[in-house]
């Protein structure tokens, strides 16, 4: 066999029917139980602008301070590394929240609380998202926002790029965002302040026993 030859060359082989996961010898629950807490997914969804990355490093801070292991994944994060191969068409955005999300399932799994902040504009990409993990380790919050208040905002001048034509397929704009039919939590930033919806989310998250020590 030549240097660097592929030990697989045969295009039909799928690497599911050669990859069989080892079984952990540290389970999900003895994380959580060294680290003192759960271990769930927080996804942040809601159109460029509308505060997700905002929100999810405040609420961080505040986990943080209380003790607990987290981590945020937004889009710096991701598409300056994990991701920097993809673009934003269609299959690319799909893509991109599919390699989130698997990521997201490791933190999980390693007992800790993620907080992840993208567009994921498409309905069936943050369902698929959401199968990845159990039922009760993921809730998805969608920040809602009016499109000329997030335009207002426009820290990073994404609009403005998007409307000269700069920037294409932008979502709200030239790509369709699809609102979440149902949402865990809905927070509206245009109607409260960032420490207001932290807030929320916090009550949340307790009414629901997510916050619970020793889970």
């Amino acid at each position: 066999m030549k240097k660097h030859e592929p030990i697989f060359q045969e295009k039909s082989v799928s690497v599911k029917n050669i990859i069989e996961p080892r079984a952990a010898t540290i389970t999900k629950q003895d994380r959580r139980d060294l680290n003192g807490h759960s271990s769930f997914i927080l996804w942040f969804t809601g159109i460029s602008g509308s505060g997700k990355s905002t929100l999810a490093h405040g609420l961080e801070n505040e986990l943080y301070k209380s003790g607990m292991h987290t981590y945020v994944l937004d889009g710096d994060r991701v598409r300056t590394g994990l991701n920097q191969d993809l673009g934003f068409s269609a299959a690319d955005r799909k893509e991109n929240i599919r390699r989130i999300g698997e990521t997201a399932k490791l933190f999980v799994n390693a007992g800790i609380i993620v907080l992840a902040a993208f567009i994921s504009p498409y309905q069936k990409d943050r369902a698929l998202a959401r199968s990845l993990v159990e039922a009760h380790e993921f809730v998805e919050i969608y920040v809602k926002c009016p499109l000329r208040v997030c335009e207002e905002r426009d820290v990073k001048g994404f609009y403005e790029k998007a409307r000269a034509g700069v920037i294409k397929q932008f979502t709200a704009l030239d790509d369709p965002y699809e609102i979440p039919e149902n949402p865990d939590l809905v927070v509206e930033t245009d109607q409260a302040s960032s420490i207001q919806c932290i807030n929320r989310i916090l009550r949340y998250l307790e009414a629901n026993h997510l916050l619970k020590r020793g889970a």
